[in-house]
């Protein structure tokens, strides 16, 4: 079930709009919260309350469209508003919820006042889109559906609204015909009018407008056009019927200009990302090297602590193996107290190349810990490089696109200017005095 949400004020507009005639069915199913019996009457009493904050958008509007071909009951319709009113913080907030139906296709919009009334402020709702989409899976995996691709392959989503991630990733997959017959044919089905599939193409990467020459088209993040009838399968008559005059749309060159700028802007975007993941890498690796050190130096304190510890017991015990007295001078004159020393003093070398060796290893550990700490640093630093250039690139790219749209549809506008000029007649008797 796509579920598409905005803030919004314009309570009495909305209202009309929910119950125009020219839906098959329309069911208001529910008004919760309000003194008002009414749709229209609940919103303006939202708009009434509103009016003791600051809140313009004192409404929030969720429609919700499940598949085509299922047969969605009442209940289910209920629980997906239920799941999302408690995922977007609005609980017990007065509610309506209306039912439309038209060609055969059921849907069904709810619409909350986001003003708390005890405490005469707006509801905060942050993040709206991802939680109606975290809402919109479940709700796909619960009752079994067909997920859209836009929902399984984050590829396919809105490149202006793509990740720094996704877009590298969606960078490097080519659209497929197939996949791109499949999000027109989805959103033409979830739409019932120009603006719901207006929005449903850009959830998709498509933006409307007018052709040249063929009506209505969308265009991608490339300004590449597609003939809404041809892609959507559908017969140029039904299209018109469902989206209606055309020249209300902007221009081929006039779209292609503002998506160029809005993805221009969204890889000013992803620069600035950049730009902060570097600094917070930068920072971490100056941490990272800072506990390495300190850690380090711990280690070969205790290494040394240790070492002089074992250093003095070793000594002891060799110092001991000299007999004191009379038996000490005893092991002089018969000479074993010289073989003793020389065995000390064999024992005492080993003991100290044993414990520089043991030094040494630890020295040259901590120094390959350093080194991959290093190339791990040098490698992001590369790889961030590479991506800020990609994605300076890419803004360069998009910044022509928009020059060159605009200077088409400037020439476009000068051409339409000329032949619409009117021509002033010449005299027959002399020359033309008009100039």
């Amino acid at each position: 079930m796509i579920l598409v949400g905005n803030q919004r004020g314009g309570g009495r507009d909305l209202a009309q709009h929910l119950l125009k005639e020219e839906n098959d069915h329309v069911q208001v199913h529910e008004i919760r919260g309000f003194a008002s019996e009414t749709l229209e009457g609940a919103f303006c009493e939202a708009y009434a309350v509103s009016r003791g904050t600051r809140c313009r958008q004192y409404l929030f509007s969720l429609s919700l469209n499940p598949p085509q071909n299922e047969r969605v009951s009442t209940q289910a319709f209920e629980r997906a508003v239920e799941q999302a009113e408690t995922r977007l913080g609005l609980t017990g907030q007065p509610r309506a919820i209306v039912f439309h139906e038209k060609e055969g296709r059921r849907h069904a919009h709810a619409v909350w006042s986001r003003i708390d009334a005890q405490n005469m402020k707006a509801i905060q709702l942050s993040h709206s889109r991802n939680k109606l989409m975290e809402v919109s899976r479940d709700l796909y995996r619960e009752h079994g559906w067909r997920m859209p691709e836009g929902m399984t392959d984050r590829s396919k989503r809105d490149p202006r609204r793509l990740s720094l991630e996704e877009w590298q990733q969606a960078k490097r997959l080519d659209k497929d015909p197939r996949t791109v017959k499949a999000a027109f044919q989805d959103a033409w089905a979830i739409s019932d009018n120009a603006a719901t599939f207006s929005h449903a193409l850009e959830e998709r990467g498509f933006k409307l407008a007018r052709g040249d020459r063929r009506g209505f088209v969308a265009i991608d993040e490339r300004g590449e056009p597609y003939a809404i009838a041809k892609w959507a399968g559908v017969k140029t008559k039904a299209v018109r019927k469902k989206l209606g005059d055309e020249r209300t749309l902007p221009s081929l060159p006039e779209a292609k200009e503002r998506y160029a700028r809005d993805m221009q802007t969204a890889m000013d975007g992803h620069r600035r990302a950049l730009l902060d993941e570097a600094r917070a890498r930068r920072e971490a690796a100056q941490r990272a090297k800072a506990e390495l050190v300190a850690r380090q130096r711990e280690e070969r304190q205790l290494a040394l602590s240790a070492m002089e510890a074992r250093q003095k017991a070793e000594t002891l015990a060799r110092q001991a193996r000299f007999r004191p007295g009379l038996s000490g001078v005893w092991d002089h004159l018969r000479g074993e107290h010289a073989r003793i020393r020389r065995e000390n003093e064999t024992a005492a070398y080993a003991a100290h190349e044993r414990d520089r060796k043991q030094r040494d290893e630890l020295v040259f550990r901590h120094i390959e810990e350093r080194q991959r700490l290093t190339q791990d640093r040098n490698r992001e630093r590369l790889n961030q490089l590479r991506q800020r250039q990609d994605v300076r690139a890419d803004a360069r790219t998009f910044a022509e696109r928009a020059e060159q749209a605009r200077a088409e549809r400037l020439a476009a506008f000068r051409e339409k200017r000329q032949t619409q000029a009117p021509t002033r007649p010449r005299s027959r008797d002399g020359p033309d005095l008009s100039r």
